[in-house]
């Protein structure tokens, strides 16, 4: 997969696209994390009622305070021809973007795919090309593993998945692919 082209076209933008352009990052976020909110919750409740427990918490998503480079002291800021309402000149603008909006609206999608992938892999412990990708999501056993009865109508590589079967000897890897997935009937 190659590179997103951004930096080598921004110079080239006209500056009305760049004005209504810039606006635009903080729309689709704020208009979408009161649903994401209210859809961590229901999932995080719908975990714990089925039995989850030790889920990862969505500030283990948020990056330490600490470890960002810069603080309000040392935090650079943008120089440009324009003076006036130049937010990009104050070190508050950058201390917020950078430290507080950026950070915590992608750990809270992340732990949203995070909490997802927990509930696929309960529910749905069937392998498909990106389930390797599940794999800080794993779980003890999958709802198909409670009982032997259902757990022996599974496909042995879906039977046998250390993502939702603790007693397989492998331990989950990320970086595992298959380069193919067997798809023959199980009955």
């Amino acid at each position: 997969m190659g590179r997103i082209s951004i930096g080598s076209n921004y110079e080239h933008q006209a500056s009305w696209k760049k004005y209504l352009g810039i606006p635009l990052i903080y729309f689709p976020i704020l208009v979408t994390i009161p649903f994401v909110i209210i859809g961590v919750m229901v999932v995080r409740i719908h975990l714990k009622y089925v039995g989850g427990m030790n889920i990862r918490s969505y500030w283990s998503f948020v990056p330490t305070w600490i470890s960002h480079r810069y603080q309000y002291d040392n935090q650079i800021t943008y120089e440009s021809e324009t003076t006036h309402l130049n937010w990009r000149s104050f070190r508050w603008y950058w201390i917020f973007n950078c430290k507080i909006y950026c950070p915590m609206s992608v750990a809270l999608f992340r732990y949203f795919a995070y909490l997802t992938m927990v509930v696929e892999n309960w529910w749905c412990p069937f392998t498909h090309d990106k389930k390797q990708d599940y794999a800080d999501a794993a779980i003890d056993y999958s709802y198909w593993h409670i009982r032997d009865s259902e757990r022996n109508k599974m496909h042995p590589d879906d039977r046998n998945n250390p993502l939702w079967n603790q007693d397989v000897q492998d331990e989950p890897d990320l970086h595992k692919k298959k380069d193919s997935i067997d798809t023959t009937d199980v009955n």
